[in-house]
């Protein structure tokens, strides 16, 4: 079996939190969420614990990053083309996330961002194989 990654989120509001992810697409596994986390499944092998933070500081003794102030970390997804860049991002802000950024297109790499409500930056990117263009 692949390696799996588990990452970590702390949110405000766990019901606000879960329908924003639900509303880009993703889905819940029903085993892994209960009312202090919920675990989103982005892949196979990639998924999102959405925690409490309650549950969160279960985990570390260090305080919960105040995301209006500071950021912690920035999440990078590879998505399979640019449609899928370009309509997670809207599915984003019709779900009440922000951008602070616009649609780069590198040549070889197209790439956009969001922020969910809870300040966790998310920047998404697609690699254009050599020879097919744009």
């Amino acid at each position: 079996m692949p390696q799996q990654i588990y990452v970590n989120l702390p949110v405000a509001d766990l019901a606000r939190a879960t329908s924003f992810y639900t509303a880009l697409g993703f889905h819940l596994h029903p085993e892994m969420t209960d009312a202090l986390g919920a675990c989103v499944i982005i892949s196979d092998t990639i998924h999102v614990m959405l925690c409490t933070h309650t549950r969160f500081r279960e985990f570390t003794p260090k305080a919960v990053c105040d995301t209006s102030q500071a950021v912690e970390m920035l999440l990078n997804l590879a998505c399979a083309s640019r449609d899928e860049v370009d309509s997670l991002v809207a599915r984003a802000l019709a779900a009440g996330g922000t951008t602070y950024d616009t649609p780069e297109d590198l040549g070889f790499m197209y790439s956009h961002s969001f922020v969910d409500p809870d300040g966790h930056g998310w920047g998404l990117f697609h690699v254009t194989a050599a020879g097919e263009g744009g």
